[in-house]
């Protein structure tokens, strides 16, 4: 017996045909979604054609106000925050500014061709959500230690490897596990 997935948009409903045409968009602020969690949701790439042209026009800064442990966090339209530089240009400002990491530490720029590759051969990254293929040794650690990944996935805040998904189960080789852990449920 075989079995067929049927997805649709989680913005529109509409049907989604090809692998090829879902956008995978994970959510990781807006006033649904709890604080330190993220929804991941599909939809079809046509859907999300002018989500660039809108997005270029948006500006999302922190705001940590004297006092206070948590930012206060901004959207607001690029022509409206660029008003907010009255001594120089906002381009200028920007690139006088310092460079900090995401998690609020100072860095010190380096180019791309001499930063740590990581390495998804190993327990510590395997699994995670990446561009390109999946090595061998990836898929094995994944197939010989899933939960335990899964588990740390979760702890993360990255979406986790599921069994139903036909993606996942052929990104990693799963097709044993996805089969066994299916008869089990029976």
């Amino acid at each position: 017996m075989g079995q067929k997935t049927i997805r649709f948009s989680d913005l529109s409903g509409k049907h989604i045909e090809n692998d090829e045409d879902v956008v995978r968009i994970v959510i990781t602020q807006h006033p649904d979604v709890e604080e330190g969690t993220a929804v991941e949701i599909e939809a079809l790439a046509d859907e999300l054609k002018d989500v660039d042209d809108k997005s270029e026009s948006m500006v999302a800064f922190d705001m940590w106000f004297p006092g206070e442990e948590e930012p206060e966090q901004v959207i607001m339209e690029l022509d409206e925050f660029n008003k907010l530089a009255a001594d120089s240009p906002m381009n200028e400002v920007i690139k006088g500014g310092r460079r900090i990491n995401r998690n609020g530490a100072a860095s010190q720029s380096r180019p791309a061709s001499t930063q740590a590759k990581v390495n998804y051969a190993t327990l510590e990254h395997a699994g995670k959500p990446k561009k390109g293929k999946t090595s061998e040794e990836e898929k094995q650690i994944v197939r010989d230690n899933f939960d335990a990944i899964n588990e740390r996935l979760k702890a993360d805040g990255m979406r986790v490897i599921e069994l139903d998904n036909p993606d996942h189960v052929a990104r990693y080789g799963l097709e044993d596990l996805a089969k066994e852990r299916a008869d089990k449920k029976k």
